[in-house]
């Protein structure tokens, strides 16, 4: 019994201790704690009036913050509780400014690059800027010959404006059309003379430092775009050779339509084969760089009429020393754009056939923006026909006026 007493408060002594905390619950336990007091600390705020001035007016930064907080959360309440139509019509809304800033930053981001090179002597032979140039939405750049007067005369008899009306379209819708030709091997010899005399007439020649000859038609190309770009600062510069006829409004239109987007490429994409034989027509002579016999070209524009927009060309300017020629100058025009991060599209309103073809599209409502005979990379005999097909397939005398003046 003593033993038994005596035992008792020893037993006492070893009461059952309190398991410890695991770290995993101490983690949780502080982190509860933190969003507490963060929930509770916003409450306050919200709950505790605001610093007044001497007359109890709310301060401008905080009552603005507010207000604009006011705003956006009513902004969210009508879009959540209005039509689908409202919700579509805000994002196409957001979309379009996405796409205006892109092509903003793109813009900035050429012309940084472009006075970088001047500074560094990168643009090559590019014509130097003076000033600031004169704004445009295209520049329309008609590839022509020495002895292509007559294919000359008759575009200034169907689309092509003359005198006064190309003066006016340039300054007042932002549209300018040049016939664009280089000099000859001799400068200064009667090739060059006569175009001289012709130009002291019509005032519609864009002349390049570049020495004519059909295959140089690639560095004529790149020639062409970079005069175009220390020329004019424009949307668009175009390319169409002088055996296509356009309607200027449609193809002004159908442009506008990529006004905000960065870097696009318009034309009637292709991809036609490589031809490896010597003696045929477009036969490419590094052929073997396009991969094994029988391969075809990356898709590219027909050479006939393209467009790209003011990036692209100012990247061809500032790069044009290293830009490598192919033969063919519309392949040697979609190798310079094919690594880029480009916006190829396939237009196929540039590539209309000649009558029948373009006359029923017409009346349909679709006028062609571009029409030429595919089997003779142009229109045949063009000099004959070009007036019918105007008459046949023309948008009439005054579309581009009425386009420009509401895409202005």
């Amino acid at each position: 019994m003593m033993a038994l007493t005596e035992r008792q408060p020893q037993s006492e002594k070893k009461a059952p201790r309190a398991r410890p905390m695991s770290a995993k619950a101490i983690v949780v336990l502080c982190a509860t704690s933190f969003f507490v007091g963060l929930l509770l600390s916003g409450r306050m705020t919200l709950l505790m009036p605001p610093p007044s001035g001497s007359d109890g007016a709310m301060p401008s930064g905080h009552g603005s913050r507010l207000s604009l907080f006011s705003d956006d959360c009513e902004h969210r309440r009508k879009l959540d509780e209005g039509n689908p139509n409202d919700i579509m019509n805000e994002v196409s809304r957001t979309h379009q400014a996405i796409q205006s800033l892109d092509k903003s930053v793109s813009s900035l981001e050429m012309e940084l690059a472009v006075e970088r090179a001047k500074q560094n002597g990168g643009l090559g032979e590019a014509v130097p800027s003076k000033g600031r140039l004169p704004k445009a939405f295209a520049v329309i750049g008609i590839n022509t010959a020495f002895s292509s007067k007559k294919r000359r005369d008759s575009l200034r008899d169907t689309w092509v404006p003359r005198g006064e009306k190309l003066r006016r379209l340039e300054e007042e819708k932002g549209v300018v059309v040049r016939f664009v030709i280089g000099h000859s091997a001799t400068p200064g010899g009667a090739l060059d003379r006569a175009i001289d005399v012709e130009d002291a007439e019509t005032r519609d020649f864009m002349r390049l430092d570049h020495v004519e000859g059909y295959h140089e038609l690639s560095s004529k190309t790149r020639t062409y775009f970079t005069a175009a770009v220390a020329t004019w600062d424009a949307d668009f510069y175009v390319k169409v050779d002088d055996d296509v006829h356009v309607n200027l409004g449609m193809l002004t239109s159908r442009l506008a339509r990529y006004r905000t987007r960065p870097r696009v490429y318009v034309g009637c994409m292709k991809s036609g084969p490589v031809l490896s034989q010597k003696g045929v027509k477009y036969h490419e002579p590094e052929y073997w760089k396009f991969g094994d016999e029988g391969n075809r070209y990356f898709r590219h524009a027909t050479g006939q009429i393209y467009a790209i927009s003011k990036d692209l060309a100012s990247y061809i300017s500032i790069n044009q020393p290293i830009l490598h020629r192919f033969a063919n100058e519309d392949v040697s025009l979609g190798a310079w754009l094919i690594g880029l991060e480009v916006e190829h599209v396939d237009d196929r309103s540039l590539c209309c056939a000649t009558p029948p073809d373009c006359e029923w599209k017409k009346q349909a409502g679709n006028v062609c923006a571009a029409s030429f005979d595919w089997s003779c990379s142009g229109i045949c005999k063009s000099v004959d026909r070009m007036r019918a097909i105007h008459s046949a397939c023309g948008e009439g005398d005054g579309a581009v006026w009425n386009f420009a003046a509401a895409a202005a």
